[in-house]
């Protein structure tokens, strides 16, 4: 054996040379993020029971809508067929009729969807379930074009 250090090739012996390690910089990160989520709770948890009171609204309006579709679907489904026999009737008038019928049956046939969305947000909002409120990003986008197609100009 020899007495002298055998040099390894590509590898040269140096000082060593200082760093910041990883842990330090994403401990600094977190941090900080902890401490925006401190300055801004009262923010979050005002937005949080503003749209647990909004889902809350929207589903008794959902509620009203659909049980007043349903009734105003049961007296179309009568007057209609008597409409379009009647020639007195003017023409735009039944059109209008059954323009209401089309909606009101869209709106009873969406109520399981738009039930099941309105739920599953209100229980993403009581619980903190991210993922269930991002699952149903989408549809309630869908929701409110839906309900926007429906209004008058």
């Amino acid at each position: 054996m020899s007495p002298h250090p055998v040099a390894r090739a590509g590898i040269a012996a140096t000082k060593p040379v200082p760093y910041t390690k990883f842990s330090s910089k994403l401990t600094g990160s977190l941090d900080q993020i902890s401490k925006m989520i401190e300055d801004n709770a009262k923010m979050i948890d005002s937005i949080q029971e503003v749209a647990l009171e909004l889902t809350g609204s929207i589903g008794a309006l959902h509620t009203l809508t659909v049980k007043y579709a349903g009734t105003a679907n049961r007296v179309l489904d009568v007057l209609l067929p008597f409409m379009q026999k009647i020639p007195l009737i003017p023409p735009k008038l039944t059109q209008f009729a059954t323009d209401l019928e089309k909606l009101t049956q869209r709106i009873i046939d969406e109520q399981a969807a738009t039930n099941k969305t309105i739920t599953d947000v209100r229980t993403g909002l009581q619980t903190g379930d991210v993922s269930k409120l991002q699952n149903h990003a989408g549809a309630l986008q869908n929701l409110t074009k839906t309900l926007t197609s429906i209004l008058p100009n």
